[in-house]
């Protein structure tokens, strides 16, 4: 397996006026730290409006400092809204990010989450799966076309040169966020890689995975003519600490996560200021849901975290994501945390990705076949978040 980290920001009041400033340095110095200690991704989201949860509306920015503070890690989107972005700014910025990483960018996309983020982009949360294939049909070609139109039913794009274009030929490799099991072979079925922002057990990784091989091997049916991604990444709650007493002190902002994600599923729009959701939240985690949570997710010692990964590696995760930075987790446990996984976990599963590969490599050409798993046990519509209607009254996707 490969291991990523993630951002989402995360800023809990209340605020000074350098919060939102330290918050972006000490993100910078831990992608750097991840980067020598040999960590494999940096996930940034892009997310807009929603106070507290994510204050991180400028990705390509931020992962832009990062690539002048790197050498190896590769820098990856989780994702860019394409429905709330022009798909000639998307290819530009990506193709920007990959030169000035020396090629080093993952390209993840997805449709935004709520109608809080889409409403004022003049976008409705109705035709966001919509919008989103109008856009990847026309960003891709604008990556190596150096004349490129395209005529759809939400972006029209009269001909032009898109420049710059990306140093990875042709592009760097695609994601989709992803949430529940009908999600996962979606991203099979496009071929792009599939990013599990519904934080799954590892119980239930052995069902997505074979519901997205299964697709992408059976069931190929690209968007445009991009290059295939077979991956399957999987986010985690996660703090290392030399004992699980002391990984479960130090990690309450994991718990934060959950809560505020699911706060802003159930609440919808919300007026600025109106709501602290860390006191809610300090209410919240004293009944016994709140005090269920704290169990879950990569939360413990060495040996604990050796024990968990082991389930993920024996079901084929291809990647697992670390989501340290969450709450008000400090920038010191972050650190010490990452430095301790590197040291003590990350190695001998990193070792056996060779071994991954080859099982990869034979089922990718059907010498393996993998059985259909019954997949509704494991789908999660209801277990993180309420599943959403058409209406665009509920949350969608995490991550997206």
């Amino acid at each position: 397996m490969k291991f990523g980290i993630f951002y989402e920001h995360q800023l809990p009041r209340p605020w000074t006026d350098d919060a939102e400033y330290q918050l972006l340095q000490n993100s910078l110095d831990e992608v750097e730290l991840a980067d020598g200690l040999g960590y494999d991704y940096a996930w940034e989201v892009e997310h807009h409006f929603l106070e507290e949860y994510s204050h991180s509306s400028a990705p390509e920015v931020f992962l832009a400092a990062a690539s002048q503070r790197t050498k190896q890690i590769r820098l990856a989107h989780g994702i860019i809204q394409l429905t709330t972005n022009h798909p000639a700014r998307v290819a530009e910025r990506v193709s920007t990010l990959d030169l000035l990483s020396h090629g080093r960018v993952e390209f993840g996309i997805g449709e935004g989450s709520s109608i809080t983020e889409l409403h004022p982009f003049d976008r409705r949360f109705r035709d966001k799966r919509e919008v989103w294939e109008d856009a990847v049909r026309a960003v891709i070609p604008m990556f190596r076309s150096e004349a490129c139109e395209y005529h759809g039913e939400f972006f029209d794009f009269p001909l032009r040169n898109v420049l710059p274009k990306p140093l990875q030929k042709p592009h760097p490799p695609l994601w989709v966020a992803c949430s529940q099991i009908d999600t996962i072979e979606m991203a099979g079925k496009r071929g792009m890689g599939a990013l599990g922002f519904q934080f799954v057990s590892a119980e239930a990784a052995e069902a997505w995975v074979n519901a997205y091989y299964n697709s992408y091997v059976k069931r190929l049916e690209k968007l445009a003519d991009y290059a295939t991604n077979p991956n399957i990444a999987v986010v985690s709650g996660f703090m290392c600490a030399e004992t699980d007493e002391e990984a479960y002190r130090k990690s309450d902002g994991w718990t934060f996560f959950q809560f505020a994600l699911r706060f802003y599923a159930t609440h919808g729009v919300i007026e600025p200021g109106s709501v602290s959701l860390w006191d809610e939240y300090l209410k919240w985690r004293e009944t016994p849901k709140g005090k269920e949570q704290r169990k879950t997710g990569l939360i413990g010692s060495p040996d604990t975290l050796r024990e968990k990964l082991l389930k993920f590696e024996a079901s084929n995760v291809d990647q697992v994501i670390l989501l340290n930075q969450a709450g008000n987790n400090t920038h010191e446990d972050i650190c010490d945390s990452l430095k301790l996984f590197a040291q003590e976990v990350m190695p001998e599963f990193q070792g056996r990705d060779a071994e991954h590969q080859e099982w990869k490599k034979a089922v990718l050409a059907s010498e393996i076949e993998l059985p259909e798993i019954d997949t509704e046990p494991h789908n999660l519509r209801g277990a993180t978040r309420p599943t959403i209607s058409r209406d665009g009254t509920r949350v969608a996707e995490a991550g997206s």
